[in-house]
């Protein structure tokens, strides 16, 4: 098993274009480790660098105690599991799981072993004399899966592997590659741009945007306490809500509605250097409330989603559009003025100029 270890990795295309800028990352060995972002951030590119797949134009990459910079893909002891598949479609499902220790020369008889141990773990062990058009979308990534898995890799790279499946399929497949990830106790790493799957799978989240990470953290710290305004508006459904606002005496004035944050951001407003600067305040729509009576703030329904037991309302208030997350009872429709509240405890303050944080 091993850490990956990234030091100031940068990836810099013949036209100039710069993927990747300076990235900084430890990957903890069996750790499972998300990279995740808006396409074109620069996430694939960097699994590609780690999988020897792309050059790195400068800076450091180790797997284990050895920098790898200059070491060929198959030499680097990692499997790669892509968006596609790519199964070999004139061989069995045996003989692409086989493909590769055949390339090593491995025994036959200790791949017959490692075949069908990780047929046994993925279930497939009656799909091994099938070809690839025989089988399902979720049986074809299990067999991609299978033929990582036989070559007992230091670092399993997965490259959005759920992406072609049904809504149904990718919430068990997630669940079966958490699983695996207990079972094999091996180093992952997994790009994808759903947030979802980031904060169910990942033990750390990485956020990438324009090339450059934004914050590595565990998921939960990721949605309670989003290093930006990126990251808050990144991560989370529906997404965070931003509302203009400025101190006043200690409390934040939203759209003419005065509200006391939390404990840890009122200590720090009540600073002088704080009265009456402008603020990005964030809040998220499970902290937006339906008032009741003549209190909160003024509003009028844009549309609604029932979502089961939950209704996301989209709401406009001066102009701009933003939700809050009710129950499903109620009965709303679109045009209808409503009041809302905003719990100030659960608000994040982000600096307009930087957009970061006030707490990061």
């Amino acid at each position: 098993m091993a850490k990956v270890v990234l030091k100031d990795i940068n990836k810099v295309y013949p036209n100039g274009f710069n993927a990747v800028k300076g990235v900084d990352l430890e990957i903890d060995d069996k750790e499972f480790m998300i990279l995740v972002g808006p396409s074109g951030c620069g996430k694939t590119t960097t699994l590609r660098m780690i999988a020897g797949l792309e050059e790195i134009s400068s800076g450091d990459l180790f797997i284990g105690e050895n920098q790898v910079n200059d070491v060929a893909p198959k030499d680097r002891n990692i499997a790669m599991v892509f968006q596609n598949y790519a199964l070999y479609p004139h061989m069995s499902v045996y003989e692409n799981m086989a493909f590769g220790l055949k390339l090593q020369k491995t025994p036959k008889a200790e791949i017959k072993e490692r075949i069908e141990r990780a047929a046994k773990i993925l279930a497939i062990e009656k799909l091994l004399t099938r070809k690839p058009k025989q089988l399902s979308g979720g049986q074809r990534q299990r067999v991609a899966l299978g033929r990582a898995i036989v070559r007992k890799p230091e670092v399993f790279l997965m490259d959005e592997p759920l992406s072609n499946l049904d809504a149904k399929l990718r919430v068990q497949m997630r669940a079966e590659l958490i699983k695996l990830h207990n079972d094999l106790a091996t180093t992952f790493i997994y790009v994808t741009h759903d947030q979802t799957e980031a904060m169910t799978m990942g033990t750390r989240i990485c956020v990438m945007n324009d090339g450059e990470i934004q914050q590595v953290a565990p998921p939960k710290t990721i949605y309670n306490r989003p290093a930006n305004v990126f990251v808050a508006g990144f991560i989370g459904a529906p997404q965070m809500n931003f509302f203009e606002g400025n101190v006043e005496s200690g409390m934040l004035n939203v759209s003419g509605h005065k509200l006391k944050p939390g404990d840890e951001l009122a200590a720090l407003i009540e600073s002088e250097a704080y009265e009456g600067k402008a603020l990005i305040v964030g809040v998220r729509p499970e902290n937006v409330m339906l008032a009741k009576g003549e209190t909160g703030i003024p509003a009028s329904v844009e549309v609604t989603e029932l979502l089961g037991n939950d209704l996301n309302v989209y709401f406009n208030l001066n102009g701009k559009t933003y939700t809050l997350k009710t129950d499903a009872s109620q009965n709303l429709k679109i045009g209808d003025a409503i009041r809302v509240d905003i719990e100030g405890a659960k608000m994040h303050l982000f600096d307009p100029d930087t957009e970061k944080s006030l707490l990061y």
